[in-house]
């Protein structure tokens, strides 16, 4: 059986950390559904980046668009909003078949809001009535600018990916703006059924302290503090105050493992995956790692609800010199600025491409 397929019996769902027009229009994601057990895909700037910047695949959308006075953002946001909701026609039913547990894809607001709280809120807003799928959930970093726009965004019945989480404290600040959002839905008399998922970093904490340490300390920095906050979420969903709003409906604001590609060339590359197998989580995994998972993953047992040794771990990293707290923020202010820097760069590449189509007089193609 493969990797992956034990990794779907367990209750971990495996998203794809990709998307590409070609992903779609070759069937490569279809296969993925069918072979290695994908029931979801999450995107980010750096993904559309790459996958604008790759081919020719986007051009006569991106020229039929200018043709049609499109540019900027509005054009980009049509461009990911077309691969989206064929990825969430694909999933759909999966979404369907598991009560809309699973089946996901994913849309990041523009990083650029990223310290504007209200202008997150609208951006998200006009997002999900954009999409015109009900299995989208809109991205929104749990910076603390971001964590109002996710209360709030809940409230209003937005579904939504909280990404940019690197510590248990940080992913707690999401869990609490998940559950303030839900319980004003029900002091308002509105469903509590809005979905959400909490996306913690794991491998760029190695790629920062692996430096600081000794090799016998290498890649175990993000393991722990993932198993540190499994910990703190199997406590919130046996909390009183999760149980309550469980009973009148709410659903839990699941658990995702993000950046779970291995960056250190002597280290596994299943490391992670294998490492982060849990039941009632998501493990979004870059197209490489999928194929390494599936040819000769090897899940270990699943993680333990108590965190197992994460304290005692990372008590030996502190005690080397790694100020978790600061390095916790800065992974986070340095990913925000990873973002803001490929949307940009995004947005400057349609931007070239739309002036190298108009002098060449490229026609749209349809497809």
């Amino acid at each position: 059986m493969k990797a992956t397929q034990q990794l779907h019996d367990l209750g971990q769902s495996l998203w794809l950390d990709n998307i590409t027009r070609t992903l779609l229009d070759d069937g490569t994601l279809a296969r993925y559904i069918a072979e290695f057990s994908v029931t979801g895909l999450t995107s980010n700037p750096s993904i559309f980046d790459a996958a604008i910047g790759g081919g020719e695949a986007y051009d006569a959308a991106i020229h039929a668009k200018s043709l049609a006075g499109m540019a900027g953002e509005p054009l980009f946001m049509e461009l990911a909003l077309e691969d989206l909701r064929r990825a969430a026609d694909l999933f759909k039913p999966v979404f369907d078949a598991t009560h809309q547990v699973d089946g996901w894809v994913s849309m990041e607001v523009s990083p650029l809001l990223a310290a504007d709280t209200a202008g997150t809120i609208a951006a998200a807003a006009a997002i999900h009535t954009q999409a015109q799928r009900p299995n989208l959930y809109v991205k929104i970093p749990g910076t603390p600018e971001g964590i109002p726009a996710i209360e709030e965004a809940i409230f209003r019945g937005i579904p939504i990916n909280v990404t940019l989480l690197f510590s248990c404290a940080q992913y707690q600040a999401a869990a609490e703006a998940y559950l303030r959002g839900i319980e004003r839905r029900l002091a308002a008399g509105l469903d509590p059924l809005v979905a959400s998922v909490a996306s913690v970093f794991v491998s760029r904490w190695d790629v920062a302290a692996n430096p600081q340490l000794p090799a016998a300390q290498h890649n175990t920095l993000g393991i722990a503090v993932a198993k540190q906050t499994y910990r703190a979420y199997r406590e919130l969903l046996a909390s009183a105050r999760f149980q309550k709003l469980a009973a009148k409906g709410a659903r839990p604001q699941r658990l995702l493992w993000a950046s779970t590609g291995t960056k250190d060339p002597n280290a596994s590359d299943t490391l992670y995956v294998d490492a982060l197998a849990a039941p009632n989580t998501v493990d979004t995994i870059p197209e490489k790692t999928l194929h390494a998972v599936a040819d000769h993953g090897k899940p270990g047992a699943p993680m333990p609800v108590d965190g197992g040794d994460a304290e005692a771990v990372l008590a030996k990293i502190a005690a080397a010199g790694v100020d978790l707290d600061a390095l916790a923020k800065k992974l986070q202010d340095d990913g925000a600025d990873a973002f803001v820097k490929s949307w940009r760069q995004m947005l400057q590449r349609i931007a070239d491409k739309q002036a190298a189509l108009a002098a060449k007089g490229k026609e749209p193609v349809a497809r």
